[in-house]
């Protein structure tokens, strides 16, 4: 038996910005203690290999289809045709005003945009769009781009035509977000530097290097990772003023987490931002967009809209 991962909240620095937790009910009770044990290193890592092998296999799943351009952002495969409009629903007289209007196919959940990392693709994401369809979410839309991509303002712009595209076939006006790794970095640009806060409702991050990473100097030849060590220019445009913002952003970072480098690179850190920073125990970078706790947290992150409660980091037997 192994210890399952556990969210806690970020009560010290160096984050900057206290986190608290999403709302416990979803996590098991039993309390873990703070500093992590020797042996939750060498569980963290077991798992990591795990799921890195898990993923081997299911990445040619997650690969382009041989029509798309293989320099932008591509979507799924479809078999049913785009409405030549949008389905707003118009507004109904006899409703209380203030009531929201949902678009016509009366799903109340936003389309959740999953936008992966680094040479990876929508594979990643499998075991969450699974977890997301099971409890509602109708409208998933998992985004490949391009290991040719190079610039993350590029792919934050493509990242953009492909959101208005959903925008306008589903009929509803915002999306969420949850990306891993840079893949948060590329729609965390989007959202606060291309005018994206006007269609993003809440973006989630896994594993993000919001403030950058020292990791992997050798694969610095790759200009993407250049822009997401710290100091970059795309990094440096994040740290500048965003008044008015109206993303709500939920990161989810790991103390184990080797990819990002410091691990607390991964909160963030920025006056403007409605930004939570929540601390997740015991796994790895590859593990935090398939764990299950992490699901869960995910779910509630994006069904909230409310400050989330603080509470004690719980952890149960697998």
């Amino acid at each position: 038996m192994m210890d399952l991962p556990f969210l806690t909240p970020l009560l010290r620095r160096p984050c900057p910005r206290p986190a608290t937790l999403l709302p416990s009910a979803l996590l098991p009770s039993a309390l873990l203690p703070s500093a992590l044990l020797p042996s939750a290193l060498l569980k963290a890592t077991a798992l990591e290999l795990a799921v890195l092998a898990g993923h081997v296999l299911l990445y040619p799943t997650g690969m382009y289809p041989t029509s798309m351009c293989p320099t932008g952002v591509t979507g799924e495969r479809r078999t049913t045709p785009l409405p030549s409009t949008p389905h707003t629903a118009p507004p109904d007289a006899t409703a209380p005003a203030g009531t929201p209007v949902l678009p016509a196919d009366g799903d109340e959940h936003p389309p959740v945009v999953l936008l992966h990392g680094f040479i990876d693709n929508r594979s990643v994401f499998v075991l969450l769009r699974r977890s997301l369809a099971r409890h509602g979410w109708r409208h998933l839309e998992s985004l490949n781009y391009s290991p040719l991509t190079c610039d993350i303002r590029t792919a934050a712009e493509l990242l953009g035509r492909h959101v208005e595209e959903i925008c306008a076939r589903t009929g509803h006006h915002e999306v969420d977000i949850v990306g891993h790794s840079l893949g948060g970095l590329i729609a965390r640009y989007y959202v606060q530097r291309l005018g994206g806060d006007q269609r993003v409702r809440t973006l989630i991050t896994l594993g993000t290097p919001h403030g950058g990473t020292a990791v992997a100097p050798l694969a610095s030849a790759h200009p993407i990772v250049r822009q997401m060590r710290t100091g970059s220019a795309p990094i440096e445009e994040l740290r500048r003023p965003a008044p008015g913002c109206r993303t709500r952003f939920v990161s989810f970072w790991s103390e184990l987490d080797r990819v990002i480098v410091p691990a607390e690179a991964a909160c963030i850190d920025h006056p403007d931002l409605d930004a939570q920073n929540v601390r997740v125990t015991g796994i790895g970078h590859l593990a935090l967009p398939v764990h299950p706790a992490v699901a869960a947290a995910v779910r509630q992150a994006l069904e909230s809209r409310e400050p989330t409660a603080e509470a004690n980091g719980t952890a149960g037997a697998a």
